[in-house]
């Protein structure tokens, strides 16, 4: 009789495994490899609660210059590393790099790349002055991860985003990988943040994507407005669900939300309930055409 319960307990869990989503978390930033920040604990937090949750985790964030590999226990992917991905007619090499958080039962993968992230801080320089070719670090980033997933052969079935470094995830999927057989069919969520730049990407930005695939019609608000506004307003034109991750956001952004009256939106979540409400938002944006 045990024998029977421990079978029928088996098969209940390979049925519950297979119908489990699969959610790819895009991040800018996640503690410990970063100092806290409302995103970087969301991002820590966030992919071990879902997992917790019954769903099949990965998470991906930059590999910047003033993260100690060493402390964090990095180490190179080498079967995933070793691509070329082309910027504005350059070659740059992909490294993929991972390190676990034993806590959390999870791997954190690190998009790499010497020309673009081995610098002393994130996004800007010692004076605090942006980065000037923060552009082309989210073009690599986001195509990065992107490849990276598909050299793993995991199929996602949501792709959560978080900070402005990730906003071109869902055109590309939409447009740049749109028959690629293990993304065409993932529905993205992007989360959208107070974590405003200051300084608009460079007048070439939209050249650049349409370089990649996007069409000239995708790239009307972008040509006008490359600022956090109209960076984001791309990402939101493309999502398949919003959420609005901090208290307050910036207004122009808030009020363009509300013009995509049939995309799901989720207003901001306390700490103390955005993880199931995040959870629930998934199945949301699942079950929307």
């Amino acid at each position: 009789m045990k024998e029977i319960y421990y079978l029928c307990a088996v098969f209940i869990k390979l049925v519950y495994r297979m119908d489990a989503k699969k959610i790819l978390f895009i991040a800018q930033e996640i503690t410990p490899y970063l100092p806290e920040s409302e995103i970087a604990t969301i991002c820590r937090n966030l992919p071990q609660g879902i997992q917790e949750r019954g769903r099949e985790i990965r998470t991906f964030m930059p590999k910047f210059g003033n993260i100690n590999e060493r402390r964090n226990q990095l180490h190179e992917v080498i079967r995933l590393s070793g691509m070329n991905l082309i910027i504005d007619d350059t070659d740059h090499p992909l490294i993929i790099k991972v390190a676990s958080i034993q806590a959390a039962r999870m791997q954190v993968y690190f998009i790499d790349n010497e020309d673009f992230f081995q610098r002393k801080h994130t996004v800007c320089d010692d004076n605090g002055n942006e980065y000037e070719d923060n552009d082309d670090r989210s073009i690599f980033y986001v195509r990065g991860v992107l490849e990276t997933v598909k050299k793993l052969r995991w199929i996602p079935d949501v792709i959560h985003c978080h900070g402005w470094i990730s906003a071109l995830t869902a055109l590309y999927i939409k447009r740049m990988y749109a028959d690629d057989p293990c993304l065409k069919n993932a529905k993205i969520v992007y989360s959208i943040y107070n974590d405003d730049f200051n300084t608009p990407f460079r007048k070439e930005f939209a050249n650049k994507l349409k370089t990649d695939g996007a069409k000239d019609s995708d790239l009307k608000g972008i040509k006008a407005d490359t600022s956090f506004a109209g960076l984001t307003k791309l990402a939101i034109d493309f999502a398949d669900g919003v959420i609005q991750g901090s208290e307050t956001i910036n207004q122009d952004v808030l009020d363009y939300i509300a013009t995509k009256k049939d995309t799901p939106f989720l207003p901001y979540q306390s700490p103390e309930t955005y993880m199931d409400a995040f959870n629930e938002f998934y199945d949301v944006v699942l079950d929307s055409k």
